[in-house]
């Protein structure tokens, strides 16, 4: 059986729900990634940023990404799979939710994540036919 764990980018880190978007940015850049996962004060999953959120909902409506959260673009649910999880698993919660990044969770701790790359690296092609007709043909 193919878990989570098997096919998620390990050494994903948390960025702090207070800590600003140019701080944040800063992050993704260093890690060379495009969104984070964003915590609680007890490193509880609340949200993930994504450079476009920054772009998108802050810079172009003119806000201070020095001056604003990473908790004030947190929207929705947090969405996360287990690392035991099952492929078929994580396929059905990222596509049930439309979403192309979903955090790894252990023992209450972040330990990854899954992004679409991953996705088209690990899995069959008709698994990321599947994966691609539902997360973007809607």
């Amino acid at each position: 059986m193919t878990t989570a764990k098997d096919i998620m980018h390990p050494g994903a880190k948390w960025v702090y729900r207070e800590e600003t978007l140019d701080r944040a940015a800063q992050l993704m850049r260093e890690l060379n990634v495009g969104a984070l996962p964003v915590s609680d004060q007890n490193e509880r999953l609340c949200g993930i940023i994504t450079d476009r959120d920054i772009v998108v909902k802050c810079v172009s409506k003119g806000h201070n990404p020095a001056e604003t959260r990473c908790a004030e673009l947190c929207e929705g649910t947090p969405r996360w799979i287990d690392a035991d999880a099952d492929v078929s698993q994580v396929l059905h919660e990222m596509e049930s939710h439309q979403i192309k990044r979903i955090p790894v969770i252990e023992n209450k701790r972040l330990v990854g994540i899954i992004s679409e790359a991953d996705v088209a690296r690990n899995l069959t092609d008709d698994q990321v036919a599947e994966f691609v007709e539902h997360v973007y043909a809607r």
